[in-house]
Protein backbone atom coordinates (compact mmCIF):
# COMPACT_ATOMS: atom_id res chain seq x y z
CA UNK A 1 0.00 0.00 0.00
CA UNK A 2 1.46 3.35 -1.04
CA UNK A 3 1.61 6.17 1.50
CA UNK A 4 0.91 9.82 0.68
CA UNK A 5 1.46 12.90 2.83
CA UNK A 6 -0.66 15.98 2.06
CA UNK A 7 -0.20 19.47 3.44
CA UNK A 8 -3.35 21.55 3.14
CA UNK A 9 -5.48 18.40 3.34
CA UNK A 10 -8.45 20.33 4.78
CA UNK A 11 -8.54 22.76 1.85
CA UNK A 12 -10.48 22.50 -1.38
CA UNK A 13 -7.74 20.69 -3.32
CA UNK A 14 -6.68 18.58 -0.37
CA UNK A 15 -10.19 17.22 0.13
CA UNK A 16 -10.55 16.18 -3.52
CA UNK A 17 -7.04 14.75 -3.56
CA UNK A 18 -7.54 12.58 -0.48
CA UNK A 19 -10.76 11.21 -2.01
CA UNK A 20 -8.86 10.39 -5.19
CA UNK A 21 -5.92 8.74 -3.42
CA UNK A 22 -8.14 6.67 -1.15
CA UNK A 23 -9.95 5.42 -4.26
CA UNK A 24 -6.52 4.32 -5.55
CA UNK A 25 -5.86 2.29 -2.41
CA UNK A 26 -3.42 4.69 -0.71
CA UNK A 27 -2.83 5.22 2.97
CA UNK A 28 -3.11 9.00 3.37
CA UNK A 29 -1.55 11.21 6.02
CA UNK A 30 -2.48 14.87 6.27
CA UNK A 31 -1.10 17.92 8.05
CA UNK A 32 -3.60 20.09 9.91
CA UNK A 33 -3.24 23.18 12.07
CA UNK A 34 -4.28 23.04 15.71
CA UNK A 35 -7.37 25.15 16.31
CA UNK A 36 -9.88 25.59 19.12
CA UNK A 37 -12.61 24.82 16.60
CA UNK A 38 -12.88 21.94 14.14
CA UNK A 39 -11.56 22.87 10.68
CA UNK A 40 -11.98 19.53 8.91
CA UNK A 41 -15.43 20.04 7.34
CA UNK A 42 -14.28 19.20 3.81
CA UNK A 43 -12.90 15.79 4.79
CA UNK A 44 -15.20 14.75 7.65
CA UNK A 45 -17.08 12.39 5.32
CA UNK A 46 -13.82 10.47 4.79
CA UNK A 47 -12.86 10.14 8.44
CA UNK A 48 -12.63 6.73 10.05
CA UNK A 49 -11.64 6.30 13.69
CA UNK A 50 -7.93 5.55 13.87
CA UNK A 51 -8.69 2.50 16.02
CA UNK A 52 -10.60 0.96 13.12
CA UNK A 53 -8.34 -1.58 11.37
CA UNK A 54 -9.79 -0.37 8.05
CA UNK A 55 -8.70 3.24 8.62
CA UNK A 56 -6.50 4.65 5.85
CA UNK A 57 -6.56 8.39 6.56
CA UNK A 58 -4.56 9.86 9.43
CA UNK A 59 -4.29 13.50 10.49
CA UNK A 60 -1.24 15.05 12.16
CA UNK A 61 -1.01 18.40 13.90
CA UNK A 62 1.79 20.58 12.65
CA UNK A 63 2.91 23.96 11.37
CA UNK A 64 4.54 24.65 8.01
CA UNK A 65 6.62 27.39 9.59
CA UNK A 66 8.44 24.91 11.88
CA UNK A 67 11.09 22.96 9.99
CA UNK A 68 11.83 20.45 12.76
CA UNK A 69 8.23 19.28 12.78
CA UNK A 70 8.29 18.59 9.06
CA UNK A 71 11.49 16.57 9.36
CA UNK A 72 10.13 14.52 12.26
CA UNK A 73 6.82 13.84 10.53
CA UNK A 74 8.41 12.68 7.30
CA UNK A 75 10.87 10.49 9.20
CA UNK A 76 7.98 8.84 11.06
CA UNK A 77 5.53 8.48 8.16
CA UNK A 78 8.07 7.78 5.39
CA UNK A 79 5.63 8.55 2.58
CA UNK A 80 6.08 7.48 -1.02
CA UNK A 81 4.52 10.71 -2.29
CA UNK A 82 4.25 14.21 -0.83
CA UNK A 83 1.67 16.70 -2.06
CA UNK A 84 2.45 20.19 -0.81
CA UNK A 85 -0.81 22.12 -1.12
CA UNK A 86 -0.71 24.10 2.12
CA UNK A 87 -0.30 27.88 1.83
CA UNK A 88 -1.76 31.29 2.54
CA UNK A 89 -3.45 31.23 -0.84
CA UNK A 90 -5.64 34.33 -0.95
CA UNK A 91 -3.96 36.82 -3.30
CA UNK A 92 -5.63 39.97 -1.96
CA UNK A 93 -4.88 38.97 1.64
CA UNK A 94 -1.21 38.51 0.75
CA UNK A 95 -0.91 42.29 0.42
CA UNK A 96 -2.14 42.62 4.01
CA UNK A 97 0.03 39.77 5.32
CA UNK A 98 3.11 39.76 3.07
CA UNK A 99 5.63 38.40 5.58
CA UNK A 100 3.38 35.54 6.70
CA UNK A 101 2.55 34.74 3.09
CA UNK A 102 6.23 34.64 2.15
CA UNK A 103 6.89 32.26 5.02
CA UNK A 104 4.13 29.69 4.55
CA UNK A 105 3.68 30.00 0.77
CA UNK A 106 7.39 30.19 -0.07
CA UNK A 107 9.78 29.04 2.63
CA UNK A 108 7.58 26.12 3.69
CA UNK A 109 8.45 24.44 0.39
CA UNK A 110 12.13 24.72 1.27
CA UNK A 111 11.47 23.21 4.71
CA UNK A 112 9.80 20.18 3.17
CA UNK A 113 12.54 19.68 0.58
CA UNK A 114 15.16 19.94 3.31
CA UNK A 115 13.21 17.38 5.34
CA UNK A 116 13.32 15.00 2.36
CA UNK A 117 17.05 15.60 1.96
CA UNK A 118 17.89 15.17 5.64
CA UNK A 119 15.78 12.09 6.22
CA UNK A 120 16.93 10.45 3.01
CA UNK A 121 13.44 9.17 2.20
CA UNK A 122 12.76 8.41 -1.47
CA UNK A 123 9.50 10.34 -1.65
CA UNK A 124 8.26 11.99 -4.82
CA UNK A 125 7.33 15.63 -4.22
CA UNK A 126 4.55 17.72 -5.76
CA UNK A 127 4.61 21.51 -5.37
CA UNK A 128 1.37 23.44 -5.86
CA UNK A 129 2.58 26.30 -8.01
CA UNK A 130 0.18 28.96 -9.25
CA UNK A 131 -0.80 30.76 -12.44
CA UNK A 132 -0.48 33.97 -10.42
CA UNK A 133 3.29 33.63 -10.93
CA UNK A 134 2.78 34.75 -14.54
CA UNK A 135 1.20 37.99 -13.37
CA UNK A 136 1.64 40.64 -16.05
CA UNK A 137 3.05 38.25 -18.67
CA UNK A 138 0.98 38.31 -21.88
CA UNK A 139 -1.32 35.33 -22.54
CA UNK A 140 -1.39 32.51 -23.33
CA UNK A 141 0.99 31.38 -20.60
CA UNK A 142 2.90 28.09 -20.80
CA UNK A 143 5.92 26.45 -19.14
CA UNK A 144 8.28 28.73 -21.11
CA UNK A 145 6.51 32.01 -20.27
CA UNK A 146 8.64 34.28 -18.02
CA UNK A 147 7.17 34.98 -14.59
CA UNK A 148 6.06 38.53 -13.74
CA UNK A 149 4.50 38.20 -10.26
CA UNK A 150 2.17 40.99 -9.18
CA UNK A 151 1.56 40.12 -5.51
CA UNK A 152 3.39 38.88 -2.41
CA UNK A 153 1.61 35.55 -2.88
CA UNK A 154 2.81 35.21 -6.47
CA UNK A 155 6.37 36.21 -5.52
CA UNK A 156 6.40 33.57 -2.75
CA UNK A 157 5.20 30.94 -5.21
CA UNK A 158 7.95 31.92 -7.68
CA UNK A 159 10.53 31.33 -4.95
CA UNK A 160 8.98 27.93 -4.18
CA UNK A 161 8.96 27.04 -7.89
CA UNK A 162 12.66 27.72 -8.31
CA UNK A 163 13.73 26.04 -5.07
CA UNK A 164 11.94 22.88 -6.29
CA UNK A 165 13.93 23.00 -9.52
CA UNK A 166 17.13 23.64 -7.59
CA UNK A 167 16.67 20.67 -5.23
CA UNK A 168 15.69 18.48 -8.16
CA UNK A 169 18.98 19.25 -9.84
CA UNK A 170 21.25 19.53 -6.79
CA UNK A 171 20.03 16.51 -4.80
CA UNK A 172 18.30 14.36 -7.43
CA UNK A 173 14.95 14.65 -5.65
CA UNK A 174 11.91 13.69 -7.71
CA UNK A 175 10.15 17.05 -7.43
CA UNK A 176 7.53 18.56 -9.74
CA UNK A 177 5.83 21.94 -10.06
CA UNK A 178 2.18 21.89 -11.04
CA UNK A 179 1.37 25.38 -12.32
CA UNK A 180 -2.37 25.20 -11.86
CA UNK A 181 -4.61 27.91 -13.21
CA UNK A 182 -7.73 28.88 -11.28
CA UNK A 183 -9.77 25.87 -10.25
CA UNK A 184 -13.03 26.05 -8.34
CA UNK A 185 -15.73 23.86 -6.83
CA UNK A 186 -18.54 23.92 -4.25
CA UNK A 187 -15.77 23.44 -1.67
CA UNK A 188 -14.03 26.70 -2.58
CA UNK A 189 -13.63 29.11 0.35
CA UNK A 190 -16.35 31.77 0.53
CA UNK A 191 -13.90 34.68 0.27
CA UNK A 192 -12.67 33.58 -3.18
CA UNK A 193 -14.53 35.41 -5.93
CA UNK A 194 -16.29 32.48 -7.65
CA UNK A 195 -17.70 31.03 -4.43
CA UNK A 196 -18.45 34.51 -3.13
CA UNK A 197 -20.59 35.08 -6.22
CA UNK A 198 -22.51 31.78 -6.17
CA UNK A 199 -23.03 31.97 -2.42
CA UNK A 200 -24.36 35.55 -2.61
CA UNK A 201 -26.49 35.01 -5.73
CA UNK A 202 -28.35 32.04 -4.26
CA UNK A 203 -28.98 33.97 -1.05
CA UNK A 204 -30.23 36.97 -3.03
CA UNK A 205 -32.56 34.66 -4.96
CA UNK A 206 -34.16 33.52 -1.70
CA UNK A 207 -34.35 37.01 -0.20
CA UNK A 208 -31.58 36.43 2.33
CA UNK A 209 -29.26 39.11 0.96
CA UNK A 210 -29.63 42.40 -0.93
CA UNK A 211 -26.22 43.22 -2.43
CA UNK A 212 -22.98 41.66 -3.58
CA UNK A 213 -19.84 43.78 -3.37
CA UNK A 214 -16.95 42.95 -5.71
CA UNK A 215 -13.73 44.48 -7.02
CA UNK A 216 -12.36 44.32 -10.56
CA UNK A 217 -15.00 42.77 -12.83
CA UNK A 218 -12.79 43.00 -15.91
CA UNK A 219 -10.04 40.62 -14.73
CA UNK A 220 -10.03 37.49 -16.87
CA UNK A 221 -9.25 34.02 -15.59
CA UNK A 222 -8.91 30.44 -16.86
CA UNK A 223 -11.33 28.53 -14.61
CA UNK A 224 -11.49 24.74 -14.23
CA UNK A 225 -12.87 22.20 -11.76
CA UNK A 226 -10.70 21.32 -8.77
CA UNK A 227 -11.73 17.65 -8.94
CA UNK A 228 -10.21 17.40 -12.43
CA UNK A 229 -7.02 19.12 -11.38
CA UNK A 230 -6.09 16.88 -8.44
CA UNK A 231 -5.93 13.89 -10.77
CA UNK A 232 -3.13 15.54 -12.74
CA UNK A 233 -1.17 16.14 -9.52
CA UNK A 234 -1.10 12.38 -9.09
CA UNK A 235 -0.24 11.78 -12.74
CA UNK A 236 2.86 13.99 -12.42
CA UNK A 237 4.23 11.75 -9.67
CA UNK A 238 3.62 8.57 -11.67
CA UNK A 239 6.07 9.55 -14.42
CA UNK A 240 9.58 8.12 -14.80
CA UNK A 241 11.18 11.58 -14.65
CA UNK A 242 10.09 14.74 -12.79
CA UNK A 243 8.91 17.71 -14.80
CA UNK A 244 6.90 20.93 -14.49
CA UNK A 245 3.46 21.35 -16.07
CA UNK A 246 0.92 24.08 -16.72
CA UNK A 247 -2.61 22.83 -15.98
CA UNK A 248 -5.46 24.83 -17.48
CA UNK A 249 -8.57 24.68 -19.66
CA UNK A 250 -7.26 27.01 -22.36
CA UNK A 251 -10.36 29.22 -22.09
CA UNK A 252 -10.68 32.54 -20.31
CA UNK A 253 -13.66 34.48 -18.95
CA UNK A 254 -13.95 37.78 -17.12
CA UNK A 255 -15.26 38.04 -13.57
CA UNK A 256 -18.15 40.00 -15.08
CA UNK A 257 -18.99 37.07 -17.39
CA UNK A 258 -18.89 34.68 -14.44
CA UNK A 259 -21.20 36.93 -12.43
CA UNK A 260 -23.57 37.45 -15.35
CA UNK A 261 -23.90 33.72 -16.03
CA UNK A 262 -24.52 32.86 -12.37
CA UNK A 263 -27.24 35.49 -11.98
CA UNK A 264 -28.81 34.65 -15.34
CA UNK A 265 -29.11 30.98 -14.38
CA UNK A 266 -31.05 32.19 -11.33
CA UNK A 267 -33.25 34.51 -13.46
CA UNK A 268 -31.68 37.59 -11.88
CA UNK A 269 -30.21 40.77 -13.40
CA UNK A 270 -26.77 41.09 -11.80
CA UNK A 271 -26.64 44.85 -12.42
CA UNK A 272 -29.43 45.34 -9.87
CA UNK A 273 -27.47 43.64 -7.11
CA UNK A 274 -23.73 43.94 -7.75
CA UNK A 275 -21.80 46.99 -6.58
CA UNK A 276 -18.10 47.80 -6.82
CA UNK A 277 -16.10 48.27 -3.62
CA UNK A 278 -12.58 49.71 -4.16
CA UNK A 279 -11.35 47.82 -1.10
CA UNK A 280 -11.42 44.63 -3.16
CA UNK A 281 -9.06 45.94 -5.82
CA UNK A 282 -5.47 44.72 -5.66
CA UNK A 283 -2.63 47.29 -5.50
CA UNK A 284 -1.23 45.62 -8.63
CA UNK A 285 -3.74 43.78 -10.79
CA UNK A 286 -3.37 40.73 -12.99
CA UNK A 287 -5.46 41.37 -16.07
CA UNK A 288 -5.51 38.09 -17.99
CA UNK A 289 -4.55 34.51 -17.13
CA UNK A 290 -4.96 31.97 -19.92
CA UNK A 291 -3.09 28.67 -19.74
CA UNK A 292 -1.60 26.53 -22.47
CA UNK A 293 -1.67 22.95 -21.14
CA UNK A 294 -0.34 21.33 -24.33
CA UNK A 295 2.55 19.64 -22.52
CA UNK A 296 0.27 18.06 -19.91
CA UNK A 297 -2.04 16.81 -22.66
CA UNK A 298 0.85 15.31 -24.63
CA UNK A 299 2.98 13.85 -21.82
CA UNK A 300 0.35 13.02 -19.20
CA UNK A 301 -2.66 12.37 -21.39
CA UNK A 302 -4.70 14.84 -19.31
CA UNK A 303 -7.59 17.01 -20.42
CA UNK A 304 -10.21 18.73 -18.24
CA UNK A 305 -13.63 17.07 -18.19
CA UNK A 306 -15.90 19.62 -16.48
CA UNK A 307 -16.85 22.64 -18.59
CA UNK A 308 -17.22 26.24 -17.40
CA UNK A 309 -21.02 26.03 -17.41
CA UNK A 310 -21.04 22.65 -15.70
CA UNK A 311 -18.81 24.09 -12.99
CA UNK A 312 -21.17 27.01 -12.46
CA UNK A 313 -24.20 24.69 -12.31
CA UNK A 314 -22.41 22.52 -9.75
CA UNK A 315 -21.58 25.49 -7.52
CA UNK A 316 -25.05 27.03 -7.79
CA UNK A 317 -26.72 23.73 -6.87
CA UNK A 318 -24.55 23.30 -3.77
CA UNK A 319 -24.99 26.89 -2.61
CA UNK A 320 -28.72 26.87 -3.27
CA UNK A 321 -29.00 23.89 -0.95
CA UNK A 322 -27.14 25.87 1.73
CA UNK A 323 -29.31 28.92 1.13
CA UNK A 324 -32.51 26.88 1.42
CA UNK A 325 -31.35 25.45 4.75
CA UNK A 326 -30.52 28.95 5.92
CA UNK A 327 -33.95 30.23 4.88
CA UNK A 328 -35.63 27.40 6.75
CA UNK A 329 -33.73 28.35 9.89
CA UNK A 330 -34.47 32.04 9.44
CA UNK A 331 -38.17 31.37 8.97
CA UNK A 332 -38.05 29.34 12.18
CA UNK A 333 -36.62 32.34 14.03
CA UNK A 334 -32.88 31.77 13.76
CA UNK A 335 -30.84 34.62 12.26
CA UNK A 336 -27.62 34.12 10.31
CA UNK A 337 -24.69 36.25 11.47
CA UNK A 338 -22.94 37.77 8.44
CA UNK A 339 -19.21 37.22 8.24
CA UNK A 340 -17.30 40.49 8.40
CA UNK A 341 -14.17 39.49 6.45
CA UNK A 342 -15.63 39.06 2.94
Amino acid sequence: MKKAFITGITGQDGSYLVEFLLSKGYEVHGLIRRSSTFNTDRIDHLYTDIHDPEARMYLHYGDLSVSGQMTDLLADIRPDEIYHLGAQSHVRVSFDMPEYTGDVSGLATLRLLEAIRKTGIKAKFYQASSSEMFGAAPPPQSEITPFEPQSPYAAAKVYAYYIVRNYRKAYNIFACNGILFNHESPRRGETFVTRKVTRAATRIKLGLKDKLYLGNLDARRDWGFAGDYVEVMWLMLQQDEPDDFVIATGKTYSVREFVERVFKKLDLDYEKYVEIDPRYFRPTEVDVLLGDASRAKKKLGWTPRVSFDQLIDMMIAADMELAEKEKTLRDAGYERVERRMT
